[in-house]
């Protein structure tokens, strides 16, 4: 029996190694049904050091797999310095995982990522999580059949086998929820509502887009309030905000970026983004250019769904059911769009709260993500 080709996996570190990163999974998973290719400019900005405010406090290091000269993987080794310093942890991440169907490349690049963290001194490794909770987060586990929604990551099931063949478990996992608006909302969550807003001082209003700066604060405060004490949260610095704002800004929907006010003091905030992933999926490569612009320009006018992306309330104004009219304005007004649905979330799947009122519109889970998790010898 002949051996085997060696697999050896090289850092990503010049601009040629760097393109041919980036451009890897386009190539695996052209032929894939429900991949959608993301944009590619974006994906590009992500990686760049310059750009990319998350690299003020993380530091990264790109792997590629090669055999036969032939790319065969890809994997991101992550240190969050910022997620061990609010978690007193020293958790090492993984992410831009993507490689072919075989065991032995995932090893490769996941031994790679091992050995660099426990230089580090770190104890476990976590992902895929591309850089954080703020970004692409897990890897599917249920739910391959339909295309993942805008901002979602994309695997094929042989990704999560090879990681539990690889001794990783399960930490924690993540639901979308499908949500219908074609049908009027249920009645109960009407009557809900009702008692809400007669018991509460509360104002649902949109987002002023004429004053973005001084609004863009008031969602920074409420987003890393509400979600500090979420498993795997870390908050997001004022120039990380900035540039997710100065990105949504340019496909954000007013009337559907609520904010929750409790006479006149921002209490909740929820966002629902149009899944732009309908206009990408006819994107070849996820480029702009040439004639991908014409298909952007075309294509965004026909979305008919969308993902509601963030939603929260601070601590002192939970269990007055804001979430649960922040959520009713964003579904009535979605209809008013002509929109016939969507995905809410992620949730983690223990947030038991979130995830009845979500139950409670007539929604199920279409999707499972998972993070993992394995512990790494200790020196």
């Amino acid at each position: 029996m002949e051996p085997s080709t060696p697999i050896l996996v090289q850092p990503a570190r010049g601009y040629w190694q760097r393109r041919k990163f980036l451009q890897f999974p386009y190539k695996l998973y052209a032929k894939e049904p429900c991949w959608v290719p993301p944009l590619y400019m974006d994906k590009k900005k992500m990686l760049s050091r310059k750009k990319n405010p998350w690299f003020q406090h993380g530091e990264a290091e790109f792997f590629l797999a090669f055999r036969n000269k032939e790319v065969v993987g890809r994997i991101a080794a992550i240190d969050n310095h910022r997620y061990n310093e609010e978690n007193n942890t020293q958790v090492g991440w993984f992410g831009f995982f993507d490689c072919i169907d075989d065991v032995e490349v995932a090893r490769a690049l996941l031994d790679t990522v091992e050995k660099w963290h426990a230089a580090r001194g770190m104890h476990q490794l976590l992902g895929p999580a591309s850089y954080s909770s703020n970004d692409e987060w897990g890897c599917i586990v249920e739910g391959f059949d339909t295309p993942p929604i805008f901002l979602s990551p994309f695997n094929l099931p042989y990704q999560p086998a090879h990681l539990e063949a690889l001794g990783f478990q399960k930490a924690k996992d993540l639901l979308m929820w499908d949500m219908d608006i074609v049908k009027p909302p249920p009645a109960k969550v009407l009557r809900l509502a009702q008692k809400i807003r007669e018991r509460e001082s509360v104002a649902i209003r949109p987002i002023d887009m004429s004053r973005l700066k001084e609004e863009a604060v008031k969602i920074r405060d409420i987003y890393n309030h509400a979600w500090e004490k979420n498993w795997g949260f870390v908050s997001m610095t004022d120039e990380e905000f900035d540039a997710l704002v100065a990105d949504l800004k340019l496909i954000a929907i007013p009337e559907m970026t609520l904010f929750a006010e409790i006479d006149g003091a921002s209490a909740g905030f929820c966002l629902t983004l149009p899944d732009m992933n309908q206009v990408f999926k006819n994107m070849k490569g996820g480029r702009l250019f040439p004639l991908g612009i014409l298909k952007f320009l075309s294509g965004r006018k026909k979305i008919n769904r969308g993902r509601l992306f963030i939603m929260g309330v601070k601590a002192e104004y939970r269990r007055r059911g804001l979430d649960a009219l922040l959520m009713l304005d964003t579904f009535l007004n979605g209809r008013k769009l002509g929109w016939t649905g969507g995905e809410v979330g992620w949730t983690l799947e223990d947030n038991d709260a979130i995830n009845r009122l979500i139950h409670l519109f007539g929604s199920s889970p279409v999707k499972r993500y998972r993070i993992f998790q394995k512990d790494l010898p200790r020196a």
